[in-house]
């Protein structure tokens, strides 16, 4: 199977919530009247609770579709995939979920494809990098809903002060950090390898290298000699030199470094929309470019970035298609789905919403260029049902590779060794 990368995209709070909602019409079997949706919560705080978002889309779909209840469950992420995963293995499936993987149902044929479930037009619609992520062979079972992507983030100020430019290169980069440095910034590259999300940021310097979680076919190459010397360039000429931190990059979880980013604490670091967003609210001046790639590539390179998503899918178990299938044609609906992604700074999955977003306003120049990044994004492979287990053994091991006394290429085929042991080719 070919690999493409993918993977969650917004962190919440647990609030626990049952929000009821009007459904749709009758289903070919089971009782369509009453649906269940559980999805993730999105805000942090009870003011940015997705709950807003259900509500209105509750009163909307009622006077559309009168005589059927939809319940919405919100589940904080660290706790969504565990619980639907017991509701299905109790026989107790909800008819659909929205959270960060879908591959595991798709693979016990839990899950409705695509195509008996929206319109031929509605399942062209995704946009393609999505469709591709959200795919098992060329069946679509994970419907993309809101997506990113990630570009170099660098704090405008800070670079005024160093006396230094936008880098393009690996060398540039290090030049930049090492300026800022002599000015005394804390963390001149903000290097997260902490387990909360370090296979992203060791994604895209792998990418930035012409390497990746996968070779030319499709198959896992984690331990690639392009990987290789590119966490021997990270550790030699990053860490060692101290242009990451005072904090060792396996204990900086990427919830600290942008927290660190909104202090004016940070140079550079990898980050998405929400961040751009928080930053500009505080004040600070935030420049936005494409990762730096590798001296040995080049600048006139544009290795692929890194894209996340978040997946809406839908449950066999209660036999609920016609109803679940009107639900999702009016939660598609290009107004609904512009209005979830704008209230989190995401950018909506579809071709149609993403040049009409929030219901006809327009992208700031910033998300355009985020936009871009995602149509050509390079994706987890969320399509694995393997990935979930080699993911979180990237995530809790490449930090080892930078330790003082770390060998990038044992601690990379350590985890190529493991993920082997996980059922990945």
């Amino acid at each position: 199977m070919r690999r493409r990368i993918f993977g969650t995209a917004a962190t919440a709070v647990a609030l626990g919530l049952l929000v009821p909602l009007s459904g749709c019409g009758s289903s070919e079997s089971g009782d369509s009247s009453s649906l269940r949706l559980v999805a993730a919560e999105y805000g942090d705080t009870p003011a940015t609770s997705s709950k807003a978002f259900w509500d209105k889309v509750t009163r909307d779909f009622t006077a559309a579709h009168p005589g059927t209840k939809v319940e919405v469950k919100l589940l904080p992420w660290a706790d969504i995939d565990s619980e639907v995963s017991r509701m299905v293995k109790a026989g107790k499936a909800p008819d659909m979920a929205l959270m960060g993987s879908y591959s595991d149902f798709a693979a016990q044929g839990k899950l409705y494809s695509a195509d008996e479930l929206l319109s031929v037009s509605a399942e062209a619609n995704f946009l393609q990098p999505l469709a591709e992520a959200g795919s098992v062979g060329t069946t679509l079972y994970g419907l993309p809903f809101v997506a990113s992507s990630r570009l170099l983030f660098y704090n405008e100020g800070l670079f005024k002060t160093a006396g230094v430019k936008p880098p393009k290169t690996w060398n540039e980069l290090k030049t930049a950090a090492q300026a800022l440095k002599d000015k005394g910034v804390k963390f001149p590259y903000a290097l997260p390898l902490g387990p909360e999300e370090a296979h992203a940021e060791a994604l895209i310097w792998e990418l930035s290298n012409g390497g990746g979680y996968a070779d030319s076919s499709g198959n896992y190459s984690l331990a690639s000699e392009r990987n290789i010397n590119t966490w021997s360039w990270v550790k030699d000429q990053l860490v060692t030199p101290g242009l990451t931190g005072p904090t060792p990059p396996s204990r900086l979880n990427r919830a600290d470094a942008f927290a660190a980013f909104l202090r004016g604490e940070v140079g550079m670091l990898n980050g998405y929309p929400s961040l751009y967003h928080e930053a500009r609210a505080k004040g600070i001046g935030v420049g936005t470019i494409a990762m730096p790639v590798s001296d040995d590539l080049g600048s006139e390179e544009s290795p692929p970035t890194v894209g996340v998503a978040d997946w809406m899918m839908a449950f066999k178990q209660n036999g609920n298609r016609d109803g679940i299938s009107k639900f999702l044609g009016f939660i598609y609906q290009d107004k609904n789905l512009s209005e979830f992604a704008g209230r989190y700074h995401l950018l909506p999955s579809t071709v149609s919403a993403s040049r009409t977003p929030a219901a006809g306003g327009g992208l700031s120049q910033t998300d355009r260029d985020f936009l871009n990044a995602l149509r050509t994004a390079r994706l987890y492979p969320v399509n694995d049902p393997s990935w979930v287990t080699v993911s979180n053994t990237i995530k809790r091991n490449i930090g080892r590779a930078v330790e003082p006394g770390g060998d990038p290429r044992s601690v990379l085929e350590d985890i190529a060794v493991k993920a082997g042991d996980a059922g990945a080719p």
